[in-house]
């Protein structure tokens, strides 16, 4: 689960982490008042969205001349202006795609005399399989170019689970970042408080991008991304309350009702299937046939009747989809609930584009046979690469 900056500032704050006062407003007639609560004369007026690349995108609406979605203001004045700019109009980033995301909601932020831009984050490495530090010295850029293009300037370092941060990582970080004075003296610290919010909060991901040094020489957390793994959301009631459905796709939403695993992607090829592994090999397959999937749907090993038909219905609810993959092995997901499901599912919401059907595994022989006397068009495939063909082939041809 995603939360917003300003609200992972407040998470932040909670364990001691320096960050500047704000304030989140939802209205322009806010702003005044809101950038009247802080020090000044420098105030920040930020895009709240569930997305990177804030200041660098562009606002729809206001054409070619649009500033960002992150801005700099010098009086109130201006923090009024630029909120009646922002709110309620869509802001189209690198991560958005060019559907671009409503502005909601703005975090009015005490400005910074910075010195430096630093990178920091916290995650899950699989390859130590423990908690780690990813830091850079090129903060504000995105950490992807850096490893990229000159990796040297990146230091991973993995935490010892039993001992936490010791001061040893602490100094490795400074080193790192080439940190000396104040913020030198900070870093431990500062390690030290990040890596508990992290692990107490069952954090999945926690990038300050950029963490800065100020002109006084001491440590800011000027940007906050946080995500949560959800699966431990049940443990942290306080942090639940944060979510903020209207930046999730409504299918994935519905989807989650279920218990489904399912991501809205871009394509036009809607996916079933059951298993992780099975659904990446076969939006794979369907990108090799020179189509793409519209989403990842992994309906899991104990899919219901009911389960498969919510499914069902939340790929045909996508406008996008002009075809329909079905790819079930069945071990231990029967394949006759799948096509009892699916059935049920296009006696409900009917059925417009094409349909094709793979089903292999356990009483495969009885789901053909429901889907067969069901008396829908449906196209049976033999393997996986025949499957593919057919639903990309039905899908040119309908077109």
């Amino acid at each position: 689960m995603n939360i917003h900056e300003y609200q992972a500032k407040a998470v932040l704050k909670e364990f001691g982490a320096p960050v500047a006062a704000g304030v989140m407003i939802t209205s322009p007639e806010e702003a005044k008042a809101a950038a009247g609560k802080l020090p000044g004369p420098l105030y920040v007026v930020k895009s709240q969205i569930h997305a990177g690349g804030r200041g660098k995108g562009r606002f729809k609406e206001l054409g070619d001349d649009a500033k960002g979605g992150v801005r700099l203001a010098k009086s109130l004045e201006e923090v009024a202006a630029n909120a009646a700019e922002m709110l309620g109009h869509t802001l189209v980033t690198k991560q958005t795609g060019p559907a671009g995301k409503v502005v909601n909601r703005l975090y009015i932020e005490d400005g910074a005399d910075i010195a430096r831009e630093l990178y920091l984050s916290l995650l899950v490495d699989r390859g130590s399989g423990r908690v780690a530090f990813v830091v850079s010295t090129e903060g504000g850029m995105d950490i992807e170019a850096v490893a990229e293009e000159t990796p040297e300037k990146i230091l991973t370092l993995p935490i010892d689970p039993l001992a936490g941060v010791t001061e040893a990582d602490g100094e490795k970080l400074a080193e790192a970042l080439k940190l000396d004075g104040p913020a030198r003296e900070e870093m431990p610290g500062l390690a030290k408080l990040l890596y508990e919010a992290f692990t107490g909060k069952d954090m999945s991901l926690l990038e300050v991008n950029p963490l800065i040094v100020m002109e006084d020489g001491h440590l800011r957390v000027l940007d906050a991304k946080v995500s949560f793994d959800n699966n431990a959301l049940f443990r942290h009631p306080d942090i639940a309350e944060l979510r903020d459905e209207s930046e999730e796709d409504a299918k994935e939403i519905e989807a989650s009702k279920y218990d489904l695993s399912y991501v809205a992607l871009d394509g036009n090829i809607g996916c079933m299937v059951n298993g992780a592994g099975l659904a990446m090999a076969t939006m794979d397959i369907i990108k090799l046939y020179g189509a793409e999937p519209a989403n990842f749907l992994d309906v899991g090993g104990g899919a219901s009747k009911e389960k498969v038909t919510a499914a069902f219905k939340i790929i045909t609810a996508d406008p996008n989809v002009k075809g329909i993959l079905i790819n079930i092995f069945g071990g231990i997901m029967r394949c006759d609930v799948i096509a009892e499901g699916v059935v049920a599912a296009v006696k409900e919401v009917g059925l417009k584009v094409p349909l094709v059907v793979r089903l292999e595994g356990t009483n495969v022989e009885i789901g053909k046979t429901i889907i067969n006397e069901s008396g829908l068009n449906v196209i049976a495939a033999d393997d996986l690469d025949d499957a593919a063909q057919k639903i990309v082939a039905a899908v040119a041809a309908a077109a």
